[in-house]
């Protein structure tokens, strides 16, 4: 059985009170599948830099999941030919 590894890096950046995620998934092919996600601060929050770390990685994660998702449907569509009556 062959293993195979596939990366996934996290870029945060923060604007403001907005804090910006990007989550890129690099296959052994060198595809590459991107989810993105943003938290935003209430005004009346406390500042606390991690939380608005964690909600966006996790928002670019599930994006990320979505689209990986679409591309394997994609995929199996095109495989699959026409649709047999």
């Amino acid at each position: 059985m062959q293993a195979k590894q596939w990366t996934v890096q996290i870029f945060i950046s923060e604007d403001g009170d907005e804090t910006h995620a990007r989550a890129v998934l690099t296959t052994r092919d060198t595809a590459t599948v991107t989810g993105r996600g943003v938290a935003r601060k209430n005004p009346i929050d406390r500042s606390i830099p991690e939380i608005g770390d964690e909600l966006a990685a996790s928002r670019a994660l599930e994006d990320l999941a979505i689209r990986l998702h679409d591309v394997a449907s994609d995929d199996i569509v095109q495989l699959a030919g026409p649709a047999l009556r």
